[in-house]
């Protein structure tokens, strides 16, 4: 069965980091492009950030501009979210998804996801 396993969220302090992983198993990113999308309470899923399948361009919602890095290993098997300067509106559940295309810094065309990761952040 192909999914992804998160790992990495937790609570943390507002201006603290915290780096999300997120691991394929049984497929391989490399035909895809990935994104991170987050949840807030009450609120829709939304795209944070995604990095393009071709030339592995990356694009970021402008809340998380300067403080968040996406980025996949060589052998495309994990990828990354490196999230610094936590705010507390931060906070959410956060998923990790494999598509077809980046729309911006929204992944396009999802055909996995992630099982979600809790991130807070207390201010």
């Amino acid at each position: 069965q192909s999914q992804f396993v998160e790992s990495g969220g937790g609570l943390v302090q507002s201006g603290g980091s915290l780096r999300l992983s997120c691991a394929a198993s049984g497929f391989t990113m490399g035909g895809y492009a990935i994104g991170w999308f987050r949840q807030a309470p009450g609120k829709p899923r939304v795209g944070v950030s995604c990095l393009s399948k071709i030339v592995s361009n990356t694009y970021y919602a402008d809340s998380v501009k300067g403080r968040f890095t996406i980025s996949r290993d060589n052998a495309k098997i994990t990828m990354y979210l490196q999230m610094n300067s936590l705010k507390p509106e931060d906070t959410g559940l956060y998923f990790c998804a494999a598509g077809a295309f980046c729309s911006g810094n929204v992944l396009g065309a999802v055909a996995y996801w992630g099982q979600g990761t809790q991130v807070t952040v207390s201010s």
